[in-house]
């Protein structure tokens, strides 16, 4: 059979519909942290919306959420906990070099 003339094949692959990750119940609100929490990533951005699966005005709805938020201070900025302890250890280590430099230096 020629490609061209070939019928139109559907797949036979069934596929399971996701739930939408927010509710018709859910309110949208810079105090509902549980939710606003689901759409940031672990370094604080907020996630696209193709990653969310969330409609364009549900999408605007979270962003300025998260803002609010963050003006707040309910969520930090950023979220450098483990960079954080990454230059906290490295302080700790030079401190150690220095320490015994200066030992020897006086032994």
């Amino acid at each position: 059979m020629d490609k061209s003339k070939r019928p139109f094949l559907k797949s036979k692959r069934s596929f399971r519909r996701r739930l939408p990750p927010i509710q018709s119940g859910d309110r949208i609100d810079y105090k509902n942290m549980s939710l606003i929490s689901r759409f940031i990533s672990e370094q604080g951005k907020i996630l696209s919306r193709r990653v969310n699966r969330l409609t364009l005005k549900q999408q605007r709805l979270i962003t300025i959420a998260i803002k609010q938020a963050r003006i707040l201070s309910s969520l930090p900025f950023l979220n450098n906990e483990k960079q954080f302890e990454k230059s906290e250890s490295a302080a700790r280590t030079t401190g150690l070099k220095t320490k015994k430099k200066i030992g020897l230096l006086f032994n």
